[in-house]
Parts: structure tokens; sequence; C-alpha cells
């Protein structure tokens, strides 16, 4: 994927002038040494900040490197001042951690005293209005600091990729999908550009693109990617033609950001005039780590775009769509797998998943829109979505949102596809999250989420909630264990 950041990640040692500051230095080599264990690559700032002329020469330093993530790592007790001025300065994510002391034996002449200075560091950020990540617990030994790095990356990762990023849309909205607008604030907040466009301007470029020369290598790739699955061959050119369209504008429209992500209309007028669902080239995009969200969900994209960087996999967009019927639980899941019910749903979009996320898959038309737009007939206009049960396994649902009054939302969930047949159509898997039904009740509908929540493969709940602490999220929802009632939550029921 060439869509999210590559990292280059700096650790820069800081060292109080009443302590040895060769203590912070060996402490610093250590944790470094640990990190090439790992088979990782950090570079070590050579200047230990004791003041602010260090700092500017530590700064100069890690950018002459390149360096684009920085570990701010207390050896000792460190110098507030400085240390905090760095992560300031520093044009780029910052982490703080903290040396745990070695041995008792050394603590007459080496004792360090980071786990104070951690406490001074923490409260002079907060005084400075600065955003830094700190682990859970930021104390340890040079090993464990390693660990805490390791974990840093794809958060440093995420928050790099947010201030590089431009959310392409094409709109308006579809009608009665109020759901999917938030105000787009929080999106300049967050470092996040957005370009705004017309339906029209995108129907413009893909006539634009007509017999363009590229279409005959993208039809191959898209017939050995579906293989059997390749149903509906004659939608193709279209699908081909509407694909470079969408990474021709990319080239001419990012401007001065280096990442994109798309949230496009795709119905109801979309099939009258392009003659085709996007479904399938939307899947395409995202599995090259271009997220392209349905229904001009904007915030949805940017979620999708967040747990790329996250997993460095490819992501989905699902409606938190429906019930599982009760006699399909009774026969396929009660027994079998530790869940009740209303720990259950199917999760479904039209045909945006990729092929990779899905046990098998087939080009098919979309069956809702063929009821109202070309009923009673052999599907033309809405052929194009691509349909599958969703592969089980262990996900992350998670969303960023904005409020009606601009303030920044989210939640994290984790749980699992379950290997069972839907029996459905779409793109669709049956979900299961510990304690859905709570979860359901005092999260997305109490605090009015959209139906729309983005799915990572994997669980990633532990990184989604440290990069949402530090985009600044004011609440964040999860799927709270039994015995841990939600403020809205009725004690008595």
């Amino acid at each position: 994927m060439n869509n999210i950041p590559a990292l280059k990640l700096g650790i820069a040692a800081v060292s109080r002038d009443c302590f040895p500051m060769s203590l912070s230095e060996n402490r610093r080599k250590e944790v470094a040494s640990e990190y090439a264990k790992k088979g990782l690559e950090i570079f070590e700032c050579p200047t230990v900040i004791e003041n602010e002329k260090h700092m500017r020469q530590a700064l100069a330093e890690l950018k002459e490197a390149g360096c684009n993530a920085l570990v701010v790592f207390l050896g000792n007790f460190g110098p507030e001042t400085a240390e905090t001025l760095l992560a300031k300065e520093f044009d780029g994510p910052v982490m703080f951690a903290a040396a745990a002391e070695e041995s008792g034996d050394r603590l007459m002449d080496d004792r360090g005293d980071a786990y104070c200075g951690m406490l001074n560091a923490s409260y002079n950020l907060k005084l400075r209005n600065i955003k830094a990540y700190i682990p859970e617990y930021p104390v340890g030994t040079a090993k464990e600091v390693a660990d805490m790095i390791e974990e840093f990356v794809p958060i440093a990762k995420s928050i790099i990729g947010l201030n590089n990023l431009k959310i392409i849309s094409f709109g308006p909205r579809p009608q009665d999908f109020l759901a999917c607008n938030a105000p787009i604030k929080q999106l300049y907040n967050l470092g996040v550009e957005i370009e705004e466009n017309s339906e029209l301007d995108l129907f413009a470029a893909f006539n634009e693109h007509k017999d363009d020369p590229r279409i005959p290598a993208v039809m191959k790739s898209m017939e050995e990617e579906l293989g059997e699955g390749n149903k509906m061959p004659g939608i193709l050119p279209k699908l081909a033609q509407y694909e470079i369209t969408l990474l021709d504008w990319v080239e001419q429209h990012k401007g001065s950001r280096e990442f994109v992500a798309f949230a496009n209309k795709c119905w109801p007028s979309f099939q009258t005039q392009f003659g085709f669902v996007p479904c399938y080239v939307n899947s395409r995009l995202t599995a090259m780590g271009i997220p392209v969200s349905c229904e001009v969900d904007i915030y949805g994209a940017l979620s999708e775009y967040i747990g790329t960087c996250v997993s460095e996999d490819v992501v989905t967009l699902l409606d938190i769509n429906n019930t599982v019927p009760a006699d399909m639980y009774e026969s396929e899941i009660k027994g079998t797998f530790d869940y009740t019910i209303k720990d259950t749903f199917m999760g479904f979009h039209c045909g945006n998943t990729a092929a990779s996320k899905l046990s098998s898959c087939e080009m098919k038309n979309q069956k809702i829109m063929a009821r109202a737009l070309e009923p009673d007939q052999e599907p033309n206009i809405t052929r194009g979505t691509l349909e599958g049960d969703i592969l089980p396994g262990k996900i992350t649902f998670f969303r960023l949102q904005s409020t009606a009054d601009a303030k920044l939302t989210a939640y994290v969930a984790e749980g699992e596809v379950l290997p069972v047949a839907t029996k459905s159509f779409g793109g669709i898997g049956i979900f299961a999250i510990p304690e859905m039904g709570r979860f359901y009740r005092h999260v997305l509908v109490e605090k009015n989420y959209p139906h729309h929540g983005a799915v990572a493969f994997g669980h990633f709940g532990k990184v989604l909630f440290e990069v949402f602490k530090y985009l600044g999220v004011e609440e964040l929802g999860f799927n709270q264990p039994k015995g841990m009632l939600y403020k809205s939550e009725n004690p008595f029921a």
C-alpha cells in the first residue's frame, strides 16, 4: 500500500543537569539495542538534551536524519522545559517514555528518578497544550520501553497520515441520509483537507476517459481477480473506465497532500447516468489503500483511512444492518459459539468489500436498487456489486465522528465474523461482539452514531483507542463488559 506513511522513527534521550548525562545516554542505547533485536530501525539522536540549546541541536539532527516521529526518552528525571519544547517544535507525533531502575545495587550512584520525572513531563505537556502519546504504563526496562515504541508505530503512522490526508468527495448525499452528514470543521482541526465536488464533476471526468487505452489492462486485472465470479463480463469496460477516472483524479487533485481517501455518491442517479453500480471499483481502490466510502460518508472514509494506517491491511465500511433471525441463531450459533443472539448482527454493504476479505466473490447486480430502477427485467444499470460472505475471523468495528455541534466522538469494539453462512446478498457477514446489545443501545443509539461502521480485520482496539485519545476525542465509547454500567443504563433493568 503506497497511500500510508513510511515511518522514520527517532529516539532522543533527555537528562536533568543534576543527574549523570551518561546514565540517560547509556539507557537510551540499551533501548535502541532492544528495539533493533525486533528487526526494527530507530535513529538514535546523538545529542542528549539537558537544556534548550541541546534541544535545538537535537532537532537539527533529527531533521537531518529524516525523522517524522519521535520518542522522548527520560533516562533520568529529565529537564521538563527542554523536553516538552522538543515535543512542541518537532514536526510529527511524539511519544514519552521513562526508564525504570535496573538494580538495587545501583541505587546509590545510578538512580535516575525518571518515574518522578514523567509526572513533571506530563504536567508541562498539558500546560503547553502539546499532544503526545504516553503509554498505559510509561516506565520500564529497556526491553519494555522497546515494546512500548513498537506499539507507538501504528499510532504515529495514523497521525502522520491524517496530517497529510485529503478526503475527496463527490456529492451531494442521497436523500434521507442525514445520518452520513456531519460538520467538516473537525476535519480541519485534525489536519485533514477536504475537497467537495459535484456528481456532475465526476460524470464529466468519467466521460473524458471513454476509450482510454488503459481500459483493457484494468479489465484483465479485474478478470483475474474475479475468476469464476466474473458473471457479468459485459460491465467490466465501464468499471475499468471508472477506476481509471478515480485514480487520475487522485493524481490531479491531491495537491500538497500525500494521501487520499474518497467519499462518493453511489445511488440513485449514479446508476441511471453512469450505467452501473460503483461498488466493485470502490472495493478495488480500498484494497490499494485508498478507502472509498459509500453514500458520501466523509467521516466513514476518515475512519477507514485510520484503520488502513493502523492495520496496514484492507478495511471496509459496512452498515450495522440487520439482526440474525432466531431460527438461524438457534441452528447455527447457539451452543457452538459463546454469544447470545443480542451479541450478533449482520454487517452489510452492497458490494464494496475487497475480494481478499470475502470467502468467495461474484459480480452481481444491486438487488435493492433493481427493484426501483429496473424491475421485472434483466439487470443492466444495477450491475457492479461484489458479493459474497465476509471471511470469518477477528475484527474491530469502529468509527470517528463529529457530532452535530462539531465535537469529536468515537467508538471501538472488538469481535469476530462467525463462520456461518449468511444466506443473504451483498458483501455481508454475521458479526459477534460481546455485549453488543448493550453497546448498540447505550453507545450507538444513545450517542447518535450513523449506521456505517468501519471494519479492520484483526483486533486493533488498543491502538485505535490510543489514536482517538491522541486526536482529542471527547467521548470514546466501547462495548463495556457485564457489570460495568453505561451512564444511561438502568441499574434496575
